[in-house]
């Protein structure tokens, strides 16, 4: 189970990353390590940087890819972009956080980028 699990969130980031380059935005880390944790992608959208996350989820998912971005997991991210940004000495320039939801269903898969107000 924990290899199709990994295999169908390796599967969302990929397809996120192409939806956020689709948009224009530049990826700029994958997978970024901080002390506190792990940043799916880090982007740039020529304002500023975007922390996202990437929530995979099958279509017949009991919570659906977009719900499963709850307040603690913002919360969580927040500091793991602050983090990201402090140890790249960026910590001045505009930044926000975005979640990808990922739904796969039998006939493929559909991405939805969705900003978040932190």
């Amino acid at each position: 189970m924990p290899d199709q699990r990994r295999a169908l969130g390796d599967a969302g980031e990929r397809l996120a990353e192409r939806a956020l380059r689709d948009r224009g935005w530049r990826i700029v880390a994958r997978n970024a390590r901080t002390r506190y944790g792990e940043i799916d992608l880090v982007c740039h959208d020529g304002r500023g940087f975007v922390f996202v996350e990437v929530k995979a989820r099958r279509a017949s998912s009991f919570v659906p890819a977009v719900e499963a971005a709850g307040p603690r997991k913002i919360d969580r991210l927040t500091r793991l972009a602050e983090a990201w940004l402090a140890l790249n000495r960026t910590r001045d320039g505009a930044w926000r956080l975005a979640v990808v939801a990922v739904s796969v269903g039998r006939t493929g898969a559909d991405a939805r980028v969705i900003d978040v107000v932190a």
